[in-house]
């Protein structure tokens, strides 16, 4: 990898292709991730407030995510990641140095938070592969995308490797203590203490972020020139032109819509269920001492998969690579329903796998047919489509979960809270090869309609 880095013939001799990696693992690999919901209970809020906090989270992403790559066309890409980084450094320093002790004061500063993150994905979401892919346009060889997202990845997951294993390490004062008496400190921390530091790791990582975009160069000139005209109405009436451009395009282009719907489909539902994984592991019987080390395997699994990935691309047709998802994913969904123990562990690692198959397959595809003026734009439209339904599922599962609970209840009246709720679980998950599968086939029929099954036998590379 290293040695792929620094060949001076390769992609990676771009300074913008370096700096969009570098972007990519301190942007999301946040110390916190593995310790996220308990992190917000240990501030002092309750679990209502956790749901409630990520649900204006999401649809701050849906709401900000189309004008956000509009304005990347529009005024540039490093702009919008310089802006997106900042973001970050804000959402950061505010959970990093808020007082504990008032819950209301708690709830507004993690509720900005909450907002500021969402801005900063939604403002990050296609600026960035829109910015790298047209410095390889412009100054390199746009086939050797593929080349660049297998790297990206593979290194974006070394940095989950790193910040799943120190961000727990770090959060628990028990192992923070015994590392200070090992080096001979007689300083100890409590939990109140101890929680701040993966916060503290990654608003590190924030300022790196800054770093890595202050140093961006613009590959192709905004389609408005910052300064060529003045006002915000002229500004506004371009966003829209833009957007309603990039989104008539999606429509009119068959393979475009075809990637974004199967896309939408299989990531909506896959990663509904990556969010439901620690209670599955508990009713497959894994101890919760094995989650981190489960999520580090998950971590590895990203150097492995984008590699393969970037084969499949370049010998296959978008058709045989999205029957391959479909297999993966379906089988992997219809494994978890078994709920055996410890073995059941397996189809939870190909959901993982189909995750990352359908991120690289629908970023290699629509980078490949978007026009430069337009490219973030129309990632910006995927990301809409991907957030939106997973915002719908969200809802959908959380109606069914208390059908499902309320079910329980009348057939085990005299069954304990905790038994009733493992069984309503169980239930839900029988529910989701047969959402898939249903998904699968709308979106199959919709892109029938429009010619896109024949499209997806042969790759699209030509630009409108």
């Amino acid at each position: 990898m290293i040695q792929a880095m620094h060949n001076a013939r390769s992609p990676f001799a771009l300074a913008n292709i370096r700096r969009f990696i570098a972007f990519r693992v301190f942007f999301n690999a946040r110390f916190y991730y593995p310790v996220f919901t308990i992190l917000f209970l240990d501030y002092g809020l309750s679990i209502e407030q956790f749901s409630l906090l990520n649900t204006v989270w999401a649809f701050t992403i849906v709401l900000a995510e189309i004008p956000s790559g509009a304005l990347a066309d529009l005024v540039g890409r490093k702009r919008l990641l310089v802006a997106t980084s900042l973001l970050m450094v804000g959402e950061m320093a505010l959970i990093a140095f808020v007082p504990v002790g008032d819950s209301l004061l708690v709830f507004w500063v993690f509720l900005a938070n909450r907002v500021l993150s969402g801005l900063a994905e939604a403002m990050a979401s296609g600026a960035d592969e829109a910015m790298a892919y047209d410095t390889l346009v412009a100054h390199g060889d746009p086939g050797d995308w593929p080349r660049v997202l297998d790297i990206q990845m593979r290194m974006q997951h070394a940095g989950y490797l790193v910040a799943m294993t120190v961000g727990a390490a770090v959060y628990d004062p028990g192992t923070v203590n015994r590392v200070l008496a090992w080096l001979g400190s007689a300083a100890r921390v409590d939990q109140q203490v101890s929680m701040r530091f993966p916060v503290y790791l990654t608003l590190l990582l924030a300022l790196l972020a800054c770093a890595a975009t202050l140093g961006m160069r613009d590959p192709v000139p905004a389609v408005q020139p910052a300064g060529e005209r003045g006002g915000t109405m002229p500004r506004v009436r371009d966003a829209l032109r833009i957007t309603l451009r990039a989104g008539r395009w999606i429509l009119q282009t068959p393979f475009a819509m075809a990637v974004i719907l199967f896309g939408m489909a299989f990531d909506h539902v896959l990663r509904m269920l990556v969010t439901l994984t620690s209670q599955y592991f508990r009713l497959i019987d894994l101890p919760e001492a094995s989650f981190g080390l489960i999520g580090s395997a998950v971590a590895l699994l990203g150097l492995v998969v984008p590699r393969i990935a970037r084969a499949m691309v370049e010998k296959n047709s978008p058709g045989r690579n999205l029957l391959w998802v479909a297999v993966i994913a379906f089988s992997s969904v219809w494994g978890l329903t078994l709920f055996i123990p410890w073995f059941g562990l397996l189809p939870m690692m190909t959901v993982f796998v189909a995750m990352m198959f359908t991120s690289f397959f629908t970023s290699h595809y629509l980078n490949r047919i978007a026009a430069s003026n337009q490219r973030a734009t129309v990632l910006s439209f995927k990301g809409l489509a991907f957030n939106g339904a997973y915002g719908l599922i969200g809802i959908l599962y959380a109606l069914l979960i208390a059908h499902l609970r309320h079910r329980q209840e009348i057939l085990h009246p005299a069954a304990g809270r905790a038994l009733v709720e493992n069984r309503a679980f169980m239930a839900s998950v029988d529910w989701f090869p047969w959402y898939l599968l249903a998904v699968l086939v709308l979106v199959f029929l919709a892109c029938r309609l429009r010619g896109a099954v024949r499209d997806c036998g042969r790759e699209k590379t030509s630009a409108p």
